[in-house]
This record gives C-alpha cells, sequence and structure tokens, in this order.
C-alpha cells in the first residue's frame, strides 16, 4: 500500500509504477516520471535517493527527456529502479512521505502534466500475430479455404512501420488523402480515405541493444523486452487495397499510429502471465520456448462521436488472443543479425478474439462494410467518420487492484484539400 491514495479501479496502483515522459505549463521541460494513482512522481526530483549498486551510478538517466539510455541498462537496473521506487511510495518508508518539501517538488497532478513520447523511437515493426484476425481479414479478401497464407502459423508476420508519425494519445489523426481504386479496369481516383478505421493493439519497447550480425537467441530474448503500451496502428483501408500488392502497407499505415503515454514494466505484468496460444504446427526449433510469455490484458475499444458526452463499447479483446509471443516475434525479427535498438517500438499487430463482439477493427467489425455497428443516440458506423474519438483501454485485474495502461485516445479530423 502507498501513502498516495489509490482507489481500486485506477490503473496506477504500486503494483503497477509505468514510466512516462510528461511535462507541466510551470516547466516545459521533458522530464520521466512514474504514475502512482491521480499523480506523476518526478524521477529527477528524487534521483539522489537511488541508491543500490547500479542505479547509484546511473542516476543521471533521470535527467534524460526520454526513456532511451534508462531502457538500455537492462534487466537488473529496471528492477533494482523499481524496488527503489516501489520502496519509496510505501505506506511506511518515511523517506519521501515525510518530507514535505520533497513532495512538493517531486509529485505533480496528472490532470496537470502534458505527455510526451515515453521513448525516442528509432525504428517500428509492425506484426500480424493474431490468428482470428488474420482469419477473418483472409476469409474476406480470398475465401474460407484460403484464408491463411502458407506462412502464416511458421512464422510472425510483419512489416516495418514508419516510426516519425508515432504520436502520444489525445493527439488528433488527419484523415489521409491517397489513391483508391474502385475497378481493375478503372484508371485511379484521388481524394480522402472513406474506410478509415482504428486497430486495437499493443506493443513492447525494446531495452538493451542487440549486436548487427548475432540474432537474439529465445533465452535472451526477455532480457530485451522493456515494458508495453497501448496501440491504435490507425489504416485506410480502400487505399490499403488499392496499394498493398505486392510489398504490402505504404500510405495506407504510415499517416499516424497512437500509443499510450505509459509504459508498463513486464514485472507489473509479470502476475498476470498466462498459458501461450496453442501453435500447431510446432514452429521451427528457433521460434519454440515452453514458459508462458503471454499476458491476460483486457482490451477495449470505444468510438465517441463529435457532440457525444458519452462513448460507445463496440469491442472487447485480451492480449492473450495472440498466436505468437512477443519472444518469438523479437526473437524472428533478428534472425537474420537485424540489429535492435533501445526505444524500438515492435506491436502486436490487431488483437482479435474468435467471436464477434471481440474483433479488433471495424473492418471486421462490418464485415467489410456488409452491417453497421450500433452507437449511441441512434447513430451508426460502418467506418470512423470525422469528429469520431477512437478511445482504448487495457488493464490486468489483480485482487482489489488493476495494472493498467491508461488510455489511447485520438480524434479524426478532416482531410486537408486534395487540390
Amino acid at each position: 500500500m502507498s501513502f498516495i491514495s489509490v482507489s481500486e479501479d485506477s490503473h496506477f496502483p504500486l503494483q503497477n509504477l509505468p514510466y512516462g515522459v510528461f511535462s507541466t505549463k510551470e516547466n516545459p521541460k521533458h522530464r520521466l516520471g512514474v504514475a502512482i494513482g491521480d499523480y506523476i512522481l518526478s524521477l529527477p526530483e528524487i534521483k539522489h535517493l537511488f541508491r543500490g549498486p547500479i542505479m547509484s551510478q546511473h542516476s543521471h538517466v533521470f535527467d534524460e527527456p526520454t526513456l532511451n539510455a534508462f531502457m538500455a541498462l537492462g534487466q537488473d537496473a529496471w528492477r533494482e529502479a523499481r524496488h527503489n521506487i516501489k520502496t519509496l511510495l510505501s505506506a511506511n518508508e518515511t523517506t519521501l512521505r515525510d518530507d514535505v518539501t520533497l513532495r512538493h517538488k517531486a509529485f505533480v497532478q496528472q490532470k496537470e502534466a502534458v505527455m510526451h513520447l515515453p521513448a525516442k523511437i528509432g525504428d517500428y515493426t509492425d506484426f500480424y500475430s493474431s490468428l482470428d484476425h488474420a482469419t477473418n481479414c483472409g476469409v474476406m479478401f480470398r475465401s474460407k479455404e484460403n484464408a491463411l497464407v502458407p506462412n502464416w502459423k511458421h512464422l510472425p508476420v510483419a512489416y516495418h512501420g514508419r516510426a516519425s508519425s508515432i504520436v502520444p494519445s489525445g493527439t488528433p489523426i488527419r484523415r489521409p488523402l491517397g489513391q483508391t481504386s474502385t475497378s481493375p479496369n478503372s484508371p485511379p481516383l484521388f481524394g480522402p480515405c472513406k474506410l478509415l478505421d482504428f486497430e486495437l493493439e499493443m506493443a513492447f519497447f525494446v531495452g538493451p541493444p542487440s549486436t548487427l550480425g548475432h540474432p537474439v537467441s529465445m533465452a535472451d530474448a526477455e532480457k530485451h523486452i522493456f515494458g508495453m503500451v497501448l496501440m491504435n496502428d490507425w489504416s485506410a483501408r480502400d487505399i490499403q487495397k488499392w496499394e498493398y500488392v505486392p510489398l504490402g502497407p505504404f500510405t495506407a499505415k504510415n499517416f499516424g499510429t497512437t500509443i499510450s503515454s505509459w509504459v508498463v514494466p513486464m514485472d507489473a505484468l509479470k502476475p498476470f502471465l498466462t498459458s501461450n496460444y496453442k501453435q500447431d504446427p510446432k514452429p521451427l526449433p528457433y521460434l519454440q520456448h515452453d514458459d508462458p510469455y503471454s499476458f491476460d490484458i483486457k482490451l477495449q475499444a470505444e468510438i465517441k462521436p463529435e457532440g457525444s458526452k458519452i462513448p460507445t463499447v463496440i469491442t472487447t479483446s485480451n492480449s492473450k488472443n495472440l498466436y505468437w509471443t512477443m519472444k518469438q516475434q523479437l526473437v524472428h525479427h533478428t534472425v537474420t543479425g537485424c540489429n535492435l535498438n533501445p526505444g524500438d517500438l515492435l506491436a502486436s499487430g490487431t488483437i482479435s478474439g474468435p467471436t464477434p463482439d471481440s474483433y479488433g477493427s471495424m473492418l471486421e467489425l462490418s464485415w467489410g462494410g456488409a452491417k453497421s455497428i450500433p452507437l449511441g443516440g441512434g447513430q451508426q458506423r460502418k467506418f470512423l467518420q470525422d469528429g469520431d474519438e477512437v478511445i482504448l483501454t487495457g488493464f490486468c485485474q489483480g485482487v482489489n487492484h488493476r495494472v493498467g495502461f491508461g488510455v489511447c485516445s485520438g480524434k479524426i479530423l478532416p482531410s486537408l484539400s486534395n487540390n
């Protein structure tokens, strides 16, 4: 229990302690912080209290404007820092609790803070790791008999995304312009995307770097995984349909990707480990691991139309629906010798469950636009309209507490002129 009051439905109890980057109106400098209840603990203000063998020598990382340097230190440093922070925030520890001057400097109310990207993201990879999502898309675009491409159950399929357009929660997203085609025998049209979609995803940040030319083994994969965020990989379905053959998504995906502002460390998620998805056929030996590395994270997506006060829940899913684990994703990413760097972001792909109420995109929920999704106030959607706000949330449910990610939200702005 913490001396900071935390409600049972808060995403940020003492059991969580996620990391983020924030600023305030009074101090626009980007600072590292940890969420606890409705507050942010400013790490630069308490760096002198890190007295363990590792962090006492590396407390300068808390003066950085991003988490990259801290991410690079590795698991032992992360665990030492987490233990230190947890102790300082505990109800029976007086060091911070009883120092009124330090508390005044170290704590900021979340409602008074502006959140920023937690890391400088050098590279971003988006996987396609949900069997139900891949099957649904395959049925819609090919046939039930050929829903999965031959490689899908043998390797974690992915593409390299655009890191420059990853934005923190709350950033508006502009409806993209692009080419679309209504007929293979007609020339393409240019204009605003008409089939704008969200994708309910999760992603993880890379910690210590790997070496160019040296694959990361399954035994070492976990050492490179710092923590997780929610992700909405916005998608222009009509643009994507025209452009994706033969090299996959391009402009249909590069106009915006939203992540939640708080990075939940893997040690906070460990109590919620669950059995991995049963893989049949068994993957090649370099992708095999028997230890559980799937997580029971309850996910939800809501849409709040322009002018509405209450959003409508349109789907609920779970991170444990992923066929490929994060360890498998990371190992396959590096099997060629590709090197990873601190702050690189690897995303899950759309997380859909086995039932229609657990599909992770409007493409699936509307089944390609064949049916409407009811919203509050009598409104309906097949795809997103201008002014719609999409709100993703996720949390793990413990005994009398939640370990959550906050929100991952974005509002659709009208496209610019197509002249």
